[in-house]
């Protein structure tokens, strides 16, 4: 295993999210908030201790990028930022707990959006802003990022990009991974910034409409109120999030086709129909189902319904009320959707739609096999048949998913907490949303779990976001054998 140029990208990576870090404090300068001395030492020691790693590897002679580099160098690479990532919070003291300054950090890298944070508004500028940037480099991928500039270095990226961007696709839309690398992110940067200006005009401040866009378009979910997106009541301004987290759900390669006109390609992709009919189906159903249990209006109440169902459909986990108490069995209702995911490709977490569709068509055309047992009968995405070898790895994924959520959920419990919540918990958590059921639910955070069980959480995070078998691989005996 090729040790040095593992420790040679995490090195790389460590620089670039010192010099992230230090972006902050420019709005901490601005708004005349005290943090400016945390972020800019917390900035030069991350930077520094990559340059001094990057330094100790500088001889490395083969670049070369194997499949378990590449599993490692995502795994730990994740892990090392966001345990440098905290370091601000804790110079400050705006979570002087590490492992609250972790879980936090981890959340917003994992894109989860769970907090433990008590008032966020207290919290200063460049801090907030710091929070928010590690879900927007979360949600696309930081590696992602460095693959657009590690070619120049003469180290290869194809083995990170799979490790890193898991899934039954792996769409490049681009012979060369840092072309890929570097149209996805072109893509994610004009979405973003698309967002801030409808925010801006829909009487959002500046500092506020860069935050929402960033944890937006990253599904991500951390806001700088304490209200979350609550705190503000216009629908234009509702509605764009809406718009821009179903955009953040859906496959990047639809975007880049879109942005090309050739909306063909979006029309006839399976998942794509299948994950906005579920939204618009689901947002209605439920709609009519807690109607006569709130004071809104039928236009409010659908918004209302719409909003949160995209909002945890797509793992953003924004919250406008507390739809714990819509309806009687509502609790219940909005648990499943922790389970669905966005599309494959996206900055949502989850199973994922595709996931979804395959394990289902699969299921149903096993009925028809069973009453034909010498026909052949193919399960069909995108016009395409679909191997055996896919379904068994969907199939896979799924009981892994489960068995996990159950398993970590029982865990939980005998740390204390009640089953609702560990379930809520753990389920949130492997999902990548951020509000959960019970006392993590929407109007609630994760302050006050016990320690290991953040700690336990925070893994759950990181294995949600990487699809399990990137992290999984690395705790079985086969992949350390030469």
């Amino acid at each position: 295993m090729n040790i040095k140029i593992i420790f040679r990208i995490i090195s790389f990576l460590l620089m670039l999210t010192g010099i992230f870090m230090m972006l902050g404090i420019a709005f901490s300068i601005y708004y005349k908030t005290d943090d400016i001395f945390a972020l800019l030492i917390s900035g030069v020691i991350t930077s520094s201790t990559g340059l001094l790693i990057w330094l100790f590897t500088r001889k490395t002679k083969n670049k070369e990028i194997g499949k378990r580099e590449g599993y490692l160098i995502v795994t730990l690479g994740w892990i090392t930022m966001a345990s440098f990532g905290a370091i601000p919070f804790i110079i400050y003291g705006a979570i002087p707990n590490y492992t609250d300054a972790f879980f936090e950090t981890m959340s917003g890298f994992t894109t989860t959006g769970a907090t433990i944070l008590q008032d966020i508004e207290i919290v200063p500028a460049g801090l907030l802003f710091w929070r928010s940037l590690t879900q927007w480099l979360g949600g696309m991928g930081i590696i992602v990022l460095s693959l657009a500039i590690l070619p120049i270095l003469g180290i290869g990226g194809m083995q990170l990009f799979s490790a890193e961007v898991p899934g039954i696709t792996k769409d490049k839309i681009h012979p060369r991974i840092r072309e890929t690398a570097k149209r996805l992110w072109g893509i994610y940067v004009i979405l973003t910034f698309t967002e801030v200006i409808l925010l801006l005009v829909g009487g959002m401040s500046f500092f506020d409409a860069i935050n929402h866009s960033f944890t937006t378009m990253a599904t991500g979910g951390f806001s700088t109120k304490n209200a979350s997106t609550a705190y503000y009541s216009s629908p234009f301004i509702q509605y764009v999030f809406i718009i821009f987290m179903i955009f953040a759900g859906m496959n990047f390669t639809l975007h880049y086709f879109a942005f090309h006109l050739k909306f063909d390609f979006v029309k006839r992709n399976t998942e794509f129909k299948f994950y906005i009919l579920f939204i618009g189906v689901v947002a209605v159903v439920m709609t009519i189902i807690h109607l006569p249990h709130t004071d809104f209006h039928l236009e409010e109440s659908f918004r209302q319904a719409l909003f949160h169902v995209t909002s945890l459909v797509t793992t953003t986990g924004y919250v406008s009320s507390d739809y714990e108490n819509w309806a009687p069995f509502s609790r219940m209702f909005f648990f499943t959707l922790l389970f669905i995911g966005g599309c494959a490709g996206s900055t949502g977490g989850g199973i994922k739609f595709a996931r979804h569709f395959l394990l289902i068509k699969n299921s149903a055309l096993e009925l028809k096999r069973l009453i034909h047992p010498r026909a052949i009968i193919p399960v069909r995405f995108n016009g395409k048949s679909v191997g055996m070898d896919i379904i068994s790895n969907v199939q896979a994924f799924f009981i892994f998913y489960i068995g996990i959520t159950v398993f970590g959920s029982i865990v939980l419990s005998f740390l204390g907490l009640d089953f609702i919540t560990s379930a809520g918990a753990v389920a949130t958590c492997i999902g990548n949303v951020g509000p959960g059921i019970g006392t993590v639910g929407p109007v609630n955070n994760f302050a006050h779990l016990p320690d290991l069980a953040k700690w336990i959480l925070s893994f759950f995070m990181l294995l949600g976001r990487l699809e399990l078998f990137t992290i999984l691989l690395i705790f079985t005996p086969s992949f350390w054998k030469s």
